[in-house]
């Protein structure tokens, strides 16, 4: 177990300057080393490239596959972007922030008039665009204190790092199994509690429906949540903008 340990504690101080060194690259030298690693990824290791372009037949079943390998393509260059923009939380200024990721016009409106209300809300979100930096720019320009429900890491050392970049802009962060506890014990402040509802719940405790032509099983704890501390719930999607 020691040994185990102290392995943990070396990757991380191993690989620590290098994710700081991603950090405060400008972002045209961020995204040219996205290319790199999209180069890599999709045509040397073509890592997990059988599985997507099967599910991507199954959702898309009237795309030729020339449309699918389109898609197919677009969506390594996405998720190496993604992965690379997230270590620019680390070092981001809020006026940075806030030219790479912002909210609309309806959007913070909305917002707004929630908190003139003293309404507190539940945030749902999917993996699509820049969660990380929705949460930032969320704290930076709301007036609600945001709470982002996240799954802690087993690798403490790799865990206090997504901690601090989570929580740079005044975010707070509430481990999944302590959700409702903690969601109860903040009624009596202005808050808003964000989920990233689409990883997949069990079988027999989910709804299921058809969604891309496949059977998908839908979380129902949210709704449950919501009903028992009188919340509403906003559905958030974000458009992701290269800059």
């Amino acid at each position: 177990m020691l040994e185990f340990s102290v392995l943990r504690a070396l990757l991380y101080y191993f690989t620590l300057p290098f994710i700081y060194l991603l950090s405060i690259l400008p972002f045209p030298l961020l995204y040219g080393l996205s290319d790199i690693v999209y180069f890599l990824l999709y045509h040397l290791l073509r890592y997990r490239k059988k599985v997507v372009m099967t599910n991507l037949r199954k959702s898309f079943p009237e795309k030729t596959e020339k449309e699918i390998i389109t898609i197919c393509r677009k969506f390594y260059s996405y998720f190496c972007d993604l992965f690379l923009e997230t270590f620019k939380t680390l070092s981001i200024s809020r006026k940075a922030m806030l030219k790479h990721c912002w909210l609309d016009k309806d959007a913070l409106n909305l917002f707004n008039q929630l908190a003139e209300e003293n309404q507190s809300l539940m945030v749902v979100m999917g993996h699509q665009g820049n969660w990380e930096w929705a949460g930032n720019t969320f704290s930076i320009c709301c007036k609600h204190q945001l709470y982002v429900i996240y799954h802690p890491l087993t690798n403490p050392y790799f865990n206090r790092l997504i901690y601090k970049m989570r929580t740079r802009f005044g975010t707070k962060l509430i481990a999944m199994k302590d959700t409702l506890r903690d969601m109860l014990n903040n009624r009596n402040e202005l808050n808003a509690t964000a989920f990233i509802a689409d990883q997949t719940p069990l079988p027999d405790r989910a709804y299921w429906m058809t969604f891309l032509n496949q059977d998908t099983p839908v979380f129902l704890g949210i709704e449950k949540i919501a009903l028992k501390i009188r919340y509403p719930v906003i559905y958030v999607s974000i458009k992701r903008v290269k800059r």
